[in-house]
């Protein structure tokens, strides 16, 4: 379907791309399939997030068989998924913009569905997976072991947090792009600047091509982002047990005291005070850790470097208030 390019684009599709060339060609005979069928004017947003195989060729390949539906951008480097998401925001026209996966896991035909659901009033829905295709032990597992724990820490309730097809409207977009935080967790901000969220539990395939590139470390690691990012929990907490273990250690050492000047010195619990001086030391150590996440954060924010950098835009109407890097406030 060729589009005139001064056509008002009514949903733009994001896409990060890594290392997937086995993926590419799938995804694009998929999803243009998809979106011919819609009866407005679409475009679809791939950002390359500095692959070493062919998908920055293959792409290129994209653009020139769609020009005015297919952009591409490529990062001079990998920066990580939500940064690669956030540039193709900063760039969408839409206004739905719909975020998914190059693997085909989240299946591109899932788009009518969302598009349905928005026409019903909803600017913001996630997405639930169902029947998890990938490894249980891997991945689903800790999946939803975090997803619980995220959601009491941050009281953001997205019940698949890991799940990132999602459509957005376009003004949750341009509040997000307004965001200057180094460690973005897009899914999270998009839930909290909705105003009538809501979800879809969609098909989950397996991955036939190519293979995953989140692990057990990734997931811990997104933790820590989100609750670092959304909450002052972890501080809390830390702080109220400090309060605890330094009022039990009180009266540990009123105890000793009293016990030295009734019964005598002895030496029968030096192993006992040892093992409660190494517990001590520890609890100190994992708060140190805590506020050392924090102040990272801080600092990642007020040395004010580039989340990210463009090295190349595809794009036949380049936008002329968009730098290479964000989205600047006149």
């Amino acid at each position: 379907m060729v589009q005139n390019k001064n056509t008002a684009v009514y949903l733009s599709v994001v896409i990060p791309v890594y290392n997937e060339e086995e993926c590419l060609e799938t995804m694009y005979q998929r999803l243009t399939a998809v979106l011919d069928k819609i009866k407005k004017p679409t475009e679809i947003i791939f950002t390359n997030d500095g692959s070493k195989d062919r998908s920055s060729e293959i792409l290129k390949e994209f653009h020139e068989r769609r020009p005015h539906q297919i952009r591409v951008i490529e990062f001079n480097g990998n920066f990580g998924q939500h940064m690669a998401i956030m540039a193709a925001f900063e760039r969408a026209r839409g206004e739905v913009i719909i975020n998914l996966d190059a693997d085909l896991q989240n299946p591109p035909e899932e788009i009518p569905r969302f598009l349905k659901k928005y026409e019903e009033g909803y600017d913001y829905i996630g997405s639930i997976r169902d029947n998890r295709k990938d490894s249980y032990i891997l991945r689903s597992l800790p999946s939803k072991m975090l997803n619980k724990l995220r959601g009491k820490v941050t009281d953001i309730h997205i019940t698949d947090q890991g799940c990132m097809m999602r459509l957005y409207a376009r003004r949750i977009v341009d509040l997000i792009t307004q965001c200057d935080e180094s460690s973005t967790f897009i899914t999270a901000l998009g839930y909290r600047f909705a105003i009538n969220p809501t979800e879809l539990v969609i098909r989950h395939d397996a991955r036939e091509e190519g293979e995953s590139k989140y692990d057990a470390y990734r997931l811990i690691r997104v933790t820590f982002d989100l609750f670092t990012g959304f909450s002052m929990a972890p501080l809390h907490v830390f702080t109220v047990f400090g309060f605890i273990v330094s009022a039990l250690s009180g009266l540990l050492v009123a105890y000793m005291i009293g016990r030295r000047l009734i019964i005598g010195p002895e030496a029968e619990g030096l192993f006992t005070l040892f093992a409660i001086l190494f517990f001590l030391v520890s609890v100190a150590i994992t708060g140190i850790g805590i506020v050392g996440e924090y102040v990272g954060r801080i600092y990642e924010v007020v040395r004010k470097r580039p989340r990210f950098l463009i090295k190349e835009v595809l794009d036949t109407e380049p936008l002329v208030q968009l730098d290479t890097v964000k989205r600047k406030e006149k």
